[in-house]
């Protein structure tokens, strides 16, 4: 079988994904086309050899609807003949995309695949595809007749579940800001960064995400009020325990990110050197009212499959959606948190829904090759109670 080898992978820094935010005047589709272009151009591929590019995106409503990665592939400047399509998994849209990619090149029915995706939140905003309009229809009703609940209180029943406290939540969240801070100034994030344009990035020099917040305490988020709380949800649900903030959730985010995937035979036909391959993949279902819990029966998974333990894994990227997310991963599976999220996350590096699968790959990466690391697995929770997991190997 062909092996998915994956070659590089580039993302804008993340704006605020509000008004006034860094990119908030960028089209998503322009957003998306400048790092596929920077992809393209810095790997000196033409682009007229790809197969296909998959870009992962959540809202796609407004200028995010009419297959955006299509649009943003034309805008690329690519030949009208690359195809392209846009998935949702939700926060995972972009990680399931490569895992497509990986299929399509293992397979033998494609050679080079680009993957992505991208999430304008300042432009279509979370939910604005559905609105006021029921997206569960009349046979979810009846499964769960108490109703599902959004992610935000589906965290809280996580933490009541896991037993954590808001200095555990709070603890995680000044570790992610120290840890992403610190990585940002030792330029560790500079192979991935790839500037989008004119007035949109940090100024000269060194790119930097703008959702980065050093300064941040224990003490200053103890500040914080519960963001979900409200006397209603509080008399649904009395196990939990509101402790979940602003400041221990990831922000709303824009960006854009995307990865190159190709077999070997084109790596060598094109003078391409991968960074690493495709070990294993999986994606996994769990409780849709918990939400959050599929990353560890999706590790679980990719691991069985990998025919590895979590011991010989030298980095774990668990996408920080919520600090209870990896919290609770790390919890459930004894693991070092030491190898985990060593740049920070999602919580200081922002979470672009659609794009934040392909984004966490390119720090994975940077974070293996800086250890000298072999193994790197990535999971990432997604709204419905689902979760993607990848194992790659580094290739010397």
């Amino acid at each position: 079988m062909p092996e998915a080898l994956i070659v590089d992978a580039v993302r804008s820094t993340s704006g605020r994904g509000r008004p006034g935010g860094r990119h908030a005047d960028t089209h998503p589709v322009d957003l998306l086309a400048a790092v596929l272009r920077a992809l393209v151009d810095r790997n000196g591929l033409d682009p007229a050899v790809i197969d296909d590019v998959i870009g992962g995106c959540v809202t796609q409503a407004g200028e995010q609807a009419m297959n955006v990665t299509r649009q943003a592939v034309l805008a690329a400047g690519f030949p009208v003949g690359v195809p392209a399509t846009t998935v949702d998994r939700q926060c995972g849209s972009s990680q399931q995309a490569l895992h497509f990619a990986a299929h399509a090149v293992q397979s033998g029915a494609q050679d080079v695949v680009i993957v992505g995706g991208v999430e304008s939140m300042s432009r279509a905003p979370m939910w604005s595809n559905w609105l006021d309009r029921d997206p569960y229809g009349a046979g979810v009703a009846r499964r769960w007749p108490d109703g599902l609940v959004p992610q935000g209180v589906s965290a809280e029943l996580v933490v009541a579940a896991a037993g954590l406290t808001r200095a555990d939540l709070d603890g995680y969240a000044v570790r992610s800001q120290q840890r992403a801070a610190q990585a940002s100034a030792a330029g560790w994030f500079d192979r991935e960064l790839v500037p989008v344009s004119p007035g949109t990035e940090a100024g000269p020099g060194r790119l930097a995400d703008e959702t980065l917040r050093p300064d941040t305490t224990v003490e200053s988020l103890a500040g914080l009020r519960a963001a979900f709380h409200s006397p209603a949800l509080a008399a649904r649900f009395p196990e939990a325990t509101w402790q979940v903030t602003a400041g221990n959730s990831s922000p709303l985010t824009d960006g854009a990110s995307a990865a190159l995937v190709v077999s070997g035979a084109a790596a060598d036909r094109l003078g391409l050197r991968p960074r690493a391959r495709v070990v294993a993949t999986a994606v996994r279902g769990d409780d849709p009212r918990l939400m959050l819990t599929a990353v560890v029966p999706a590790t679980r998974r990719v691991l069985d499959r990998a025919d590895l333990t979590l011991d010989d894994i030298d980095r774990y990227e668990v996408n920080e959606a919520f600090a209870c997310v990896p919290l609770y991963w790390q919890r459930e599976l004894g693991a070092d948190p030491d190898r985990l999220n060593v740049a920070g996350g999602a919580i200081a590096l922002g979470h672009p829904l659609g794009a934040s699968g392909t984004r966490i790959l390119g720090t994975l990466l940077g974070n293996l090759e800086r250890a000298g690391g072999r193994y790197g697995l990535q999971t990432i929770c997604e709204a419905g109670g689902m979760a993607n997991a990848l194992i790659i190997e580094r290739l010397p």
